[in-house]
């Protein structure tokens, strides 16, 4: 039996002047240590996510399958965001339209994604850094919306997980990226704004 109270009340609390890379992996060990093995695997799911080789139409699949809500609606979000940028690419590249664009099999071409606006208004933001600022932005707000409404349940902890592995991209990418990034985590625990305590 799952203890959610007490693993999010024990979730690390990321220091604004933390430096360096984060331990994600040792951290989601810790995590997973404390799950059910259904959690766990559902925890692993999302961390399978952060090495982009593994983002193939079956791991999508299987995702968009998965009986978490989380893990349905992240991952719908995050391949709706991924074509986009396939699209964006295409045109400014002047490539055929629709290609390398990820359709799974059995979905329906028609269905437009719904933070499509929102993610090419993101793409087309000044240079290189503004745009991916911008991504990982709506990705954050995202996480946010869904977990909205919970308190302690394994949504919360993915959402956590999700949102560890943003700030580990961004203190590799940009040092103070990161750490703006890490205190409005911090910002969030403390104002108690996400339950997370």
């Amino acid at each position: 039996m799952n203890n959610y109270e007490y693993i999010i009340a024990s979730l690390p609390v990321l220091s604004a002047d933390y430096r360096g890379p984060l331990d994600c992996g040792a951290i989601m060990e810790e995590i997973a240590s404390q799950l059910s093995k259904s959690d766990s695997a559902c925890l692993q799911t999302l961390m399978d996510s952060w090495n982009g080789d593994n983002l193939t139409p079956d791991f999508y699949a299987k995702a968009l399958a998965s009986r978490n809500r989380f893990i349905r609606e992240y991952f719908a979000w995050d391949l709706g965001v991924r074509n986009c940028k396939v699209e964006y690419l295409n045109k400014a590249l002047g490539r055929p339209e629709g290609q390398d664009v990820m359709v799974l099999e059995g979905a329906s071409q028609d269905e437009e994604f719904e933070g499509r606006a929102e993610a090419m208004a993101a793409l087309g933001a000044g240079d290189l850094i503004k745009r991916e600022r911008a991504l990982d932005d709506l990705m954050w707000d995202k996480i946010d919306e869904l977990t909205l409404m919970d308190v302690f349940t394994l949504d919360v902890i993915l959402a956590f997980a999700a949102k560890m592995q943003i700030i580990n991209r961004w203190l590799s990418l940009d040092e103070q990226t990161g750490r703006e990034m890490f205190r409005r985590l911090v910002e969030e625990i403390r104002n108690n704004k996400k339950p997370i305590e």
